[in-house]
């Protein structure tokens, strides 16, 4: 019957056990590991449960999965989005459903959410990029998967642009996913082209891209980063372990998790008073070998 219960009626009391729900857009991305791991971590902390549920980027499963975590009557839902524009989860807020969304915004619904500024962490990269003597770069990513990756790249020109550089000095290589196959088939590409047309420094959309990226360079004898510097983004664990130890823009994965559990329980637990907040970390480059040499 679609049944939520009402707002005022899900307050806590005493002796009720305290359930969350965590709705990730794809747990074979690392990045989502961790933040799931810093919420079920906070969650431990302050005696609540956390139900997580993988929606592998797809926005019929996602659809399901928000059905299910209702029906299992959590007192609210985490979310990183498949879909942010999915008229589902407005409807969740309608019939009094707190939700917080981590990562992926969801336009201007009156939620709390929380992610990390991406055009600041663009711009770490290319002023990064530049520093090292470059004037050639790449980036791999496509700014039609998410909102994150347009806010990346556009960055990553503002940093060009400030350098006094033409906006030709940028090639994008678009990619269909955020995964390891992605950046070797991006690799692939650069590795075809003659020295003097290759870009001397890449920035890629995310550590899973780069890490791709790396392998295949490596694979086809251009050195890292001699002839080509390597930026990734996130720091994800793999990232400081590679074959060449990859410089990368960190985001805090668990940080957004702990937060978003915060956040939550406060909407739950104050009700009508509670107000909704909107939290913006910034990101931090990582330099390791992959970047640091001087052209």
């Amino acid at each position: 019957l679609q049944f939520v219960p009402s707002r005022n009626s899900r307050q806590f009391r005493p002796g009720r056990e305290r359930t969350l729900g965590f709705a990730l857009a794809d747990m074979g991305n690392p990045f989502f590991v961790d933040v799931a791991l810093g919420a079920e971590a906070a969650a431990k902390e302050l005696g609540v449960g956390v139900v997580i549920v993988h929606n592998g980027e797809d926005v019929g499963r996602e659809e399901q999965n928000l059905d299910l975590l209702v029906q299992q009557r959590v007192h609210g839902i985490m979310i990183t989005p498949v879909d942010e524009r999915n008229p589902r989860l407005e409807h969740l807020v309608q019939r009094g459903v707190p939700i917080v969304y981590v990562d992926r915004i969801s336009g201007d619904r009156p939620c709390c959410w929380l992610a990390t500024d991406d055009r600041a962490g663009g711009e770490l990269a290319g002023a990064h990029l530049i520093a090292q003597g470059n004037t050639r770069f790449a980036f791999i990513g496509d700014d039609r998967i998410a909102r994150q990756v347009a806010d990346r790249l556009r960055g990553f020109r503002e940093a060009i642009d400030a350098a006094g550089l033409p906006p030709e000095a940028i090639t994008v290589i678009p990619t269909s996913s955020w995964k390891i196959a992605d950046g070797r088939k991006a690799g692939r590409q650069l590795a075809q082209l003659a020295p003097a047309e290759r870009p001397t420094a890449v920035f890629c959309a995310n550590d899973m891209i780069a890490l791709g990226m790396l392998q295949e360079l490596l694979h086809a004898g251009i050195r890292v980063p001699d002839d080509i510097a390597l930026v990734g983004y996130d720091d994800l664990e793999w990232a400081s372990v590679s074959t060449i130890p990859l410089t990368t823009v960190r985001q805090p994965r668990e940080e957004f998790g702990r937060t978003a559990v915060r956040m939550l329980l406060d909407e739950v637990e104050q009700g009508a008073a509670h107000e909704h907040e909107h939290v913006v970390f910034m990101p931090e480059l990582v330099v390791r070998e992959s970047s640091n040499a001087k052209r």
